[in-house]
């Protein structure tokens, strides 16, 4: 048994997932997601109760993979049969979990956003940034963001703190989800999408006629690219990437190039001025730059 788990473990590291402490065949687990913080409850595994097999996955990136001992025989089609029935109702248990948990949060978003009011122009947030609202509002003093499906459903919430810091609704949807900033999503002339809220902010102020979608992170670039490219079949699109030059494999230019490339967008990445400061990274960054604020 304990063979059994170590592999099935070794499986999950080698996935990019930290597998939970302990982990009981036959029963669904969660634990958080890649890169994800300890409350976090996006990864799941589902270890096979005789041990010979199971399933994991990451909620946050769309990550499902199945896993099964090794054998010293073939596999009898019969085995063969059964382990993808298995693979198939823990697929189908965890889906369930987590369209229930999204239902939750959703109507939770729900409750929080109709009942917050309207930002002003003078939170810390903005005022850092150098942008406007665009439609923010306030929950506890913090600016509160809507994130949308593509059939106009509010999904979740993403707040963000005058310090800086930022937070999503905890168990809500954010894969292929977006937040609108600014422009007409029935018939846009141009579609800019980016990575975070304040950067399409600038965006936005930048090109007023464009609709600018918030993909929230650079992960989430090709789910939303690939959805509007469907959605905006004739619209010019745009995946407005940070440059993250301090960090290896600079995750956000290489996000955004795999969005553009696998959307047929266009790609827009910062340009630096020779003086620029090197960790710099997005277009509000720039912007602030420019303009002689610290950033």
């Amino acid at each position: 048994m304990n063979n059994a788990i170590s592999q099935f473990r070794d499986a999950m590291r080698s996935a990019g997932l930290v597998p939970p402490d302990v982990i009981e065949p036959g029963t669904l687990h969660r634990f958080p997601g890649s890169g994800k913080r300890p409350s976090n409850r996006a990864g799941w595994c589902l270890l096979f109760d005789d041990r010979r097999g199971g399933c994991f996955g990451d909620w946050s990136t769309g990550l499902s993979e199945t896993w099964q001992a090794k054998s010293d025989k073939p596999f009898s089609r019969a085995e063969r049969a059964a382990f993808a029935r298995r693979v198939e109702e823990a697929k189908r248990q965890a889906e369930v979990e987590r369209n229930a948990r999204q239902a939750d949060a959703a109507k939770r978003a729900d409750a929080i956003w109709n009942a917050a009011t309207p930002a002003p122009g003078n939170h810390p947030y903005l005022i850092r940034k150098r942008i406007q609202p665009h439609g923010a509002r306030i929950h506890k003093g913090a600016l509160t963001l809507p994130v949308m499906d593509f059939d106009g459903r509010l999904t979740s919430l993403q707040f963000l703190f005058a310090d800086g810091g930022k937070l999503l609704l905890t168990g809500g949807r954010k894969r292929g989800c977006f937040i609108p900033v600014a422009g007409d999503m029935k018939d846009p002339a141009r579609v800019i999408i980016c990575e975070g809220w304040a950067t399409g902010c600038t965006l936005a102020d930048d090109e007023p006629t464009a609709l600018v979608l918030a993909a929230i992170d650079a992960g989430n670039l090709e789910p939303v690219a690939l959805a509007a490219s469907r959605r905006w079949r004739s619209t010019e699109l745009v995946i407005a990437g940070d440059d993250d030059r301090l960090t290896a494999g600079n995750p956000g230019a290489t996000k955004a190039k795999a969005a553009a490339i696998a959307s047929g967008a266009l790609l827009a990445l910062p340009q630096w001025p020779e003086d620029a400061p090197d960790h710099l990274t997005d277009f509000n960054d720039l912007a602030v730059w420019l303009a002689g604020g610290g950033v």
